[in-house]
Parts: C-alpha cells; sequence; structure tokens
C-alpha cells in the first residue's frame, strides 16, 4: 500500500448535466469492480457563473489484495497532484486550470469544446465571446495529455445527457483500472434512459480511446533517436466533433454555385464569400446574390487599388463579405415564417425535446407583428400612411398596435400558414424597407470603397462598421442610425490615419454601451457632433385610486 496512492479525478459539471449521477456512477464502478473510491462535491454559484465541481480518489489496488486495510482519501484535490480533469464546458475546464489545480508534468484533460456562453458575454453588444483558440491553448500548456470533443453534440446525437458522454470519455481514456464492462453493466442497471446513455457512453469510448491510440503512435514516430538527439517529441491530440447547424446545411444547398463564382476572389476572401453567396441565394435567390457580388467587387476592385500586392490578406473585402451578407438579409416576417417552417428545424426540435416514435409533440410559435412589420411589405407611400396611423394612436395615449398570434406550427392549418407567408418572399423587393435597406447599404459600400481608396486603414474600420447592424426593431434601427451619424461626420473628413481612427474609437463606442452617452462623448472628443437627441411621446397614465378601506 505504501508504493501506491489513489488515482485522483475532477470533474467539472454545469447545472442540470447530471455530474451527480455520473460521481455516483464511477462510485458504484468501483465497488462493482472491487476498488475503494470516494467521492466529494463542491456545489456552484449558479448554473453558470460556477460549475459544480466533483472530486473522486479510487485507489488502484483491489480491495482483496489489501489484507484488511483500508486506504484514507483526501477530500479535496491538491494543486499540482490531480491525475485527471474532466470537464463539459470549455471555459470552465479554463477556469479550473486558472485554479492552479492540472499540471503540465501529470495531467490528462478531457474537455468539451461547447461553449455556454457566460451572462458577460450575452451582454455585450458586440461580439462578447471568449476565444476559444485562446482556452484551447490554455488547456494544451497544462496538460500531460488532452483530449477535446463536442459532448454537447454526441450526447444531443445519441439522445442522452451528458454525464454519460462524460463517463464514456473517463473509460475509453484508461484512467481507472476499471473493465468496459464494468461501466456497461452499473449504467445497464439504471433503468429506464440505460439504452441512451449506453450509446452516448459508446460513442464518446470510441472518440477518447482513438484520441489514445493516436497520441501514443505520434509519441512513438517522433520518439527522441539516439543518432538525433535534437528531435522534438510531441502528445495529445485535439479531436473536434461539430455538429452542423441549418445555415451550414443551407450553404450547402448552394456551394456548387457559389464556388464557381468565388474563383472571382482571392483565396482569403472565398470561404466568407461562399458562406455568404449561399445565403443570399437561400434569401432571395441567384439575381439577389449576384448583387452581392457585383457590391464586393466593388470593395476588391478599391482594395486591389491601395494594397496591389495583398499584403494585407484583402481583409477588408474578407470583412465585406460577412456583413454585407449579413445585411442584406436582413430579418422580417417573411424570413421568421420562412425558418420557422422548415423540416430541418422540426428535426431539431424532436432531437433537442427527446421525442420518441410513440410520443404526441406539439410545437407553439407565438407572434407579435406590430405596423412596422406589416408596413415594410407594403410600398412606400401606403407604408407612410400605416405608419403616420400609427403615430397617431401613441400620440393618444394608445400603444402602438400588434398582432399577437399564437400559431400551432405541428398542424396543418399553422404550417400552411407560415408556409404562405414564407411564400410571399417575391414581394420582398418591392416594400418600403427592402428600398430603405439598399439605400443604407449603398451609402455605407460607397463608404468603404471611398475610405479604402483614401487609405487601407480607413476602409477596414469602415468596413468592421457593419458590427453595429444587428437585432431587431429598436436595436437595429440604432445601429443603422449609429452607422449613418459616423459616415457623414467621421469617415469623410480629415486626415485618412485620423480618420481611422476616430471611426475604430466611435464603431468601440457604439458597441460597449447601448444607451450611447460614450458614443455620443467619443464623437465630440473626434471633433464630430453629438447624434441628435429624437423626440419620444410622453404618455400620461392616471393614478389608481387606493380604496380607504383595508
Amino acid at each position: 500500500m505504501n508504493s501506491q496512492r489513489p488515482v485522483t479525478l475532477l470533474i467539472g459539471a454545469l447545472g442540470g448535466e447530471g455530474g451527480g449521477v455520473l460521481t455516483e456512477w464511477l462510485i458504484d464502478i468501483a465497488r462493482h469492480a472491487g476498488y475503494a473510491a470516494q467521492a466529494t462535491s463542491i456545489p456552484g454559484v449558479a448554473q453558470r457563473t460556477g460549475a459544480t465541481t466533483y472530486y473522486v480518489e479510487v485507489f488502484p489496488v483491489p480491495v482483496s489484495e489489501l489484507g484488511g486495510k483500508r486506504p484514507i482519501f483526501s477530500l479535496n484535490p491538491v494543486p499540482g497532484a490531480l491525475d485527471a480533469l474532466l470537464s463539459s464546458e470549455l471555459l470552465e475546464t479554463a477556469r479550473q486550470i486558472t485554479n492552479g489545480l492540472p499540471s503540465a508534468e501529470r495531467t490528462l484533460v478531457i474537455t468539451s469544446s461547447a461553449r455556454a456562453l457566460t451572462t458577460m458575454e450575452r451582454m455585450q453588444l458586440g461580439d462578447g465571446r471568449v476565444d476559444s483558440a485562446d482556452l484551447l491553448k490554455l488547456v494544451q500548456q497544462f496538460s500531460r495529455e488532452h483530449q477535446v470533443f463536442d459532448m454537447a453534440a454526441i450526447a444531443k446525437d445519441a439522445g442522452t445527457v451528458v454525464s454519460a458522454v462524460m463517463l464514456g470519455a473517463i473509460a475509453g481514456s484508461g484512467l481507472f483500472p476499471f473493465r468496459r464492462e464494468d461501466y456497461e453493466a452499473v449504467v445497464k442497471s439504471g433503468g429506464k434512459g440505460a439504452e441512451a446513455s449506453l450509446r452516448g457512453f459508446a460513442v464518446a469510448f470510441d472518440v477518447v480511446a482513438k484520441g489514445k491510440q493516436q497520441a501514443a503512435y505520434v509519441a512513438r514516430v517522433l520518439a527522441p533517436n539516439p543518432q538525433s538527439p535534437g528531435m522534438l517529441t510531441e502528445e495529445g491530440s485535439v479531436i473536434e466533433a461539430d455538429a452542423e447547424a441549418d445555415a451550414v446545411a443551407a450553404s450547402a444547398r448552394a456551394s456548387r454555385s457559389a464556388a464557381d463564382v468565388a474563383t472571382q476572389f482571392p483565396a482569403p476572401v472565398r470561404e466568407m464569400f461562399g458562406l455568404g453567396y449561399a445565403r443570399l441565394v437561400d434569401y432571395q435567390g441567384k439575381a439577389y446574390a449576384d448583387q452581392y457580388v457585383q457590391r464586393l467587387q466593388a470593395v476588391l476592385a478599391a482594395e486591389r487599388e491601395i494594397d496591389p500586392q495583398g499584403a494585407q490578406g484583402f481583409a477588408t473585402t474578407r470583412e465585406m463579405a460577412r456583413w454585407l451578407a449579413l445585411w442584406m438579409a436582413f430579418d422580417d416576417i417573411v424570413r421568421v415564417a420562412d425558418l420557422k417552417s422548415r423540416a430541418s428545424r422540426w428535426a431539431r426540435v424532436q432531437g433537442e425535446v427527446k421525442a420518441g416514435e410513440d410520443d404526441l409533440l406539439k410545437l407553439y410559435d407565438h407572434f407579435k407583428p406590430g405596423v412596422p412589420e406589416f408596413a415594410a411589405m407594403l410600398p412606400a407611400s401606403l407604408a407612410q400612411r400605416v405608419i403616420r396611423w400609427d403615430r397617431k394612436r401613441a400620440a393618444r395615449g394608445k400603444k402602438p398596435w400588434a398582432l399577437p398570434l399564437k400559431i400551432g406550427t405541428h398542424s396543418v392549418f399553422g404550417m400552411v400558414m407560415l408556409r404562405a407567408l414564407a411564400a410571399t418572399k417575391f414581394l420582398r423587393p418591392h416594400g418600403s424597407r427592402f428600398a430603405t435597406e439598399q439605400q443604407m447599404i449603398t451609402k455605407w459600400l460607397d463608404g468603404v470603397v471611398q475610405g479604402t481608396r483614401r487609405g487601407w486603414q480607413l476602409g477596414h474600420e469602415i468596413a468592421l462598421c457593419g458590427r453595429l447592424i444587428k437585432g431587431y426593431g429598436s436595436t437595429n434601427e440604432r445601429g443603422k442610425d449609429n452607422l449613418l451619424h459616423v459616415l457623414d461626420h467621421l469617415a469623410a473628413g480629415g486626415q485618412p490615419a485620423d480618420a481611422a481612427k476616430a471611426v475604430h474609437a466611435a464603431r468601440e463606442a457604439a458597441l460597449a454601451d447601448e444607451g450611447g452617452k460614450l458614443l455620443d462623448a467619443t464623437l465630440v472628443q473626434h471633433g464630430a457632433p453629438a447624434r441628435p437627441v429624437k423626440a419620444v411621446p410622453i404618455h400620461w397614465v392616471r393614478k389608481p385610486r387606493v380604496s380607504a378601506n383595508p
């Protein structure tokens, strides 16, 4: 016993992922296989602000061989003395690493590449996500060996919870002296849901086992040779298995056409262009996507004028390929109806709720379109009349008109309604919003082209201002107003380098402060006027009478 020490494992799982069940499985497996084990847990603050951590120790000598002695286990992990770290979410893995628990000399790290965004990440007006590449570098730096794959996707495909996938990963790693049969026997005894758990277990087992074999092979091939002492060794592998989203499926349908047109653009632009082109073909048709090509070619021509050697990697054209496609495919009631009524969406919902063949699934979608949404599909003259009518109602103290709808997407009537609305996309180019959006897009596009010709950095900064256009309703309108104000007062004047700095500062200020105070201060700081204050109607509310009787 003195020459042996327990095998230590720290598990990090978010709320509702079955971390407690996983720990109970491991203890039951140890008993089934005849080994002594102990587990403790530390609850997190909340489901996302802190994962619940579970610490497991298993003594690697069978109880029958201990001669009546019992090992003494620790209640908590010791920094640097951890054999393995297992986590269901990449940021939580990094959090445990920053706590100093794993070590590069000893710890095996198995983590999911899936992300559950934190509250702070969701609150950002721009892209507030933590860069997964930086998190992966941290995993590589502080692990003896590592395995990274999408546990959430495997659990979803298997129709189980991620704890079963995590159990398969532990078994596949060979961390504990248990046989695969020991793991499966305990899972089978779980009763209902055991079959789905075994599916997830098997997939994860194979993924980690194959990754371990690949790492061992690489280590053998790159092992130091006595005749070549300077050769480096490499350990570990990263396995990623990302599930396809609906957007990828839509892109695949137009991939052949996009690939043919993409040859008109340099290699660094083609991937982003292909996604944008496929999106617009799906959104409005080939003619609309061809307009996207023409607009992007104008940006490319301007960038080649200022950077004929492509020293900047055609970054401006690449960014425009992204943000231009997103703006041209703006959301409206037709687009929403189309996405809500697709077969891929129904299949995704079935997978999310794990509906079986004998289950009855009903799906209701709630809509509340108002005057702006309906007016967007009307010609400009008629749309203005409808909007003026609604504004007069609001001026009289009434709420803006809206039509609350509850549509059963599972029913024939509900599906026919949505598909009929989706089929009206041929009317979109004749609507007032389409014309307004195209005018704004053209102004932004001209700003990028002219800015690029003045200086590459200026054009690049204006192109990145496409990040301001996001969301719907007031958020979308505010973003467009901010962009137009930047174009009118910062992009056109001064030296190109100074203008580029001003545009960059204004964009970051707009993304950092939804209220706009920081943006106004930045505008004034760079010699531009603050945004005009918009008139907002005052609604007078009668104070309710309070009865004197209690």
